[in-house]
């Protein structure tokens, strides 16, 4: 069975609950805050954060943020130390048996968007991208980046840092980049399709090195999500999904309901039953709905409810439609 999960902050809020009251049953977290001077990957702090989702009714499936990275990514002075801190917190996840780290090789900056109160249905807010406004857009501090730079800063990480979660038994999960288009500021951005994701897991091959596939991002890029699901479920390197959708391509686009995206939804979750993916799922970048204010655009908490509902519905009828019992159609 497909893992429904929700993204949450490491400590209760309302949507712990909301969230345990529709069906979810995994958590994905963010870093927990950091207790008496310590850091936020130290062991014991991780610890609580799991223990509180435990206590909760929920299992932690993975986390989905970091420790500074940046300078691993741009191959600077530095990226050693980094490197040895992110060490010690995929040692401290293996010991506490969460199975997962999302990760993503985005230097400077992560996702970005142009736009974050796009009118859309009913008059839903949504996050968009204009690629013709960051044209002129300054350059980072890090100056021109190019996409080499990139390529072998992240052979280096892996190369160190991929036996460590073999070790550790924790699967690291690489994110595309999003929007899948470079450059962004002067900054290459080097993951933007299901081929550069390939080439990027193939620098290290390991059964703990794969992807967190990304729906929304991968049909930016304009691929074709169920032959993308089932081309990494063939050699089984989806660890992370992100079930969510788009309108338009790379160059502008806007985030969608998931009943009005350009991806075929049913297909897709076809797709993941059929190749018995059983990994964490959550929906992601959601729509900010009426009485809501906006003040974290995507991840408001209305249009969250909407999409777990919407996936558990395509969950089921994608394994019925799979195991049709007598008379189902």
């Amino acid at each position: 069975m497909i893992q429904l999960a929700e993204f949450f902050p490491p400590e209760p809020n309302a949507l712990w609950h909301l969230a345990k009251q529709v069906g979810v049953t995994h958590a994905i977290a963010s870093l927990p805050p950091a207790e008496n001077g310590s850091k936020p990957w130290d062991y014991l702090n991780l610890l609580h954060m799991k223990t509180r989702f435990e206590s909760f009714g929920f299992e932690l499936a993975g986390i989905e943020s970091a420790p500074p990275q940046n300078r691993i990514k741009l191959g600077r002075e530095g990226r050693d130390e980094e490197i040895a801190v992110i060490a010690q917190f995929i040692e401290n996840m293996g010991a506490l048996h969460i199975p997962m780290w999302c990760y993503n090789d985005m230097a400077e900056f992560n996702w970005l968007r142009t736009h974050t109160a796009t009118p859309s249905r009913g008059g839903a807010l949504v996050t968009a991208y204009d690629h013709t406004l960051m044209a002129n857009a300054p350059l980072t501090d890090a100056g021109i980046v190019e996409e080499e730079v990139l390529w072998q800063s992240l052979e280096y990480f892996l190369q160190r840092i991929v036996p460590i979660a073999e070790k550790a038994q924790v699967k690291l999960a690489l994110h595309p980049d999003d929007p899948p288009i470079s450059p962004i500021r002067g900054v290459a951005r080097i993951l933007r399709s299901a081929d550069a994701l390939e080439r990027a897991i193939n620098l290290v091959p390991s059964p703990f090195s794969g992807i967190t596939l990304c729906q929304g991002t991968l049909a930016t890029a304009g691929e074709d999500i169920p032959a993308t699901i089932r081309r990494f479920s063939n050699s089984h390197k989806i660890f992370f999904v992100h079930f969510r959708d788009i309108q338009g391509t790379a160059e502008r686009f806007q985030e969608a309901f998931h009943d009005e995206g350009k991806t075929d939804m049913f297909a897709a979750m076809k797709a993941y039953i059929a190749a018995g993916y059983e990994g964490p799922m959550r929906p992601d970048h959601v729509p900010t709905l009426y009485g809501e204010d906006n003040r974290h655009p995507g991840y408001e908490t209305l249009g969250k409810l909407f999409a777990i509902g919407y996936i558990k519905g395509l969950m089921e009828a994608a394994q019925k439609s799979q195991n049709p019992a007598p008379g189902f159609r």
